[in-house]
């Protein structure tokens, strides 16, 4: 493997299911053992089916390209966090961990909506008519 210029976790329904790196070669993908081993673990997306292998691309992966903003809130995106438009991973990382859907990507290694419990250092979550909301 590469050494990884940055890198953020990837959470799936706010369970860590792997790693995406920016490398000198591209880009990787790879779920955790932790996770693929776990009861029902999803796949990320289609195009990155469940598998103990590394993806690697030399462009970032369609998927997460896809989860970062466009058009007037990529600019105030880009603006407010003083990245270039063109620095996709960059974006990924400030704008992805509370998208619309199951998965978030975070480079603090929490998953967005969950807190950490100072008492225990868990993860809380409360189940809310269809959904979740931090306790």
């Amino acid at each position: 493997m590469n050494e990884a210029y940055r890198s953020a976790d990837v959470f799936v329904r706010g369970r860590k299911a792997g790693t995406v790196r920016e490398t000198d070669m591209g880009y990787s993908f790879c779920y955790d053992d932790g996770y693929l081993r776990s009861e029902d673990p999803l796949a990320v997306s289609l195009t990155l089916p469940l598998k103990n292998e590394e993806y690697r691309s030399p462009v970032l992966f369609p998927f997460f390209d896809g989860l970062i903003p466009e058009g007037w809130l990529l600019d105030v995106a880009a603006r407010n966090w003083k990245l270039d438009k063109r620095d996709r991973f960059g974006l990924l990382m400030v704008c992805c961990a509370d998208c619309i859907g199951d998965v978030s990507v975070s480079k603090g290694g929490h998953p967005a909506g969950y807190i950490l419990k100072p008492q225990t250092e868990e993860f809380g979550m409360l189940p809310v008519d269809g959904g979740y909301t931090c306790m």
